[in-house]
C-alpha cells in the first residue's frame, strides 16, 4: 500500500464521482485521492462528459456549495486540473480492463499518486501563478508525455 488509503471497490470511486457531480460529497472526503478517483471515474465511465470541461465545472461547483472560494488564490486550479485529467487518462488507457478501484489503486501508488509530480514539469513559481489557476499555462521545465495537443483544454 503506498501513501494514499487504497480503495476497496468500485462503488467507492462511483460514489465519490456522483458527489462531486451533485455536490453531496462530504467536504472531509474531498481530498488529493478523491480527486484522482473522481477523475479516473469521469475519464472511464462517463462517456457521455468531456472530462477537460465537465471536471471543471464539476470541482468549482463542488467547492461553491462546501464553502470554498474559487479566487486567485484558492479553490479550483485550471493547469493542475487539465495536467491531472492528461495524466490520469494515460494512466487508464494503460490500465484499460481493470476495475476502477484497481485503476486507482495503481494510480496512487505510481509518481502521479504524489501531488509534487507537476513540479518536474512546472516551477513553482510558474504552477502556483495566478496566471496558472485561472487559465492553462504550459509547463516551463519540460513538456508533458504525449505532447501538448493531447493535454491542451478544449
Amino acid at each position: 500500500m503506498g501513501k494514499y488509503p487504497h480503495f476497496s471497490c468500485d462503488d467507492e470511486i462511483v460514489s465519490i464521482g456522483r458527489g462531486l457531480l451533485d455536490r453531496t460529497l462530504p467536504k472531509p472526503m474531498w481530498t488529493h485521492a478523491a480527486h484522482l478517483a473522481a477523475a479516473v471515474w469521469i475519464i472511464t465511465s462517463r462517456p457521455d462528459l468531456d472530462a477537460g470541461a465537465a471536471l471543471p465545472a464539476a470541482i468549482r461547483a463542488y467547492n461553491e456549495s462546501t464553502g470554498v472560494a474559487n479566487t486567485d488564490s484558492g479553490g479550483y486550479h485550471e493547469t493542475i486540473t487539465q495536467a491531472s485529467l492528461h495524466a490520469v487518462r494515460a494512466f487508464a488507457e494503460r490500465h484499460s480492463g481493470a476495475r476502477l478501484h484497481e485503476v486507482c489503486n495503481a494510480l496512487l501508488d505510481s509518481p502521479l499518486g504524489s501531488p509534487d509530480w507537476l513540479l518536474d514539469y512546472w516551477s513553482r513559481s510558474v504552477l502556483f501563478s495566478v496566471a496558472a489557476r485561472k487559465a492553462w499555462v504550459d509547463p516551463d521545465l519540460r513538456e508533458l508525455p504525449g505532447g501538448d495537443d493531447r493535454l491542451r483544454p478544449r
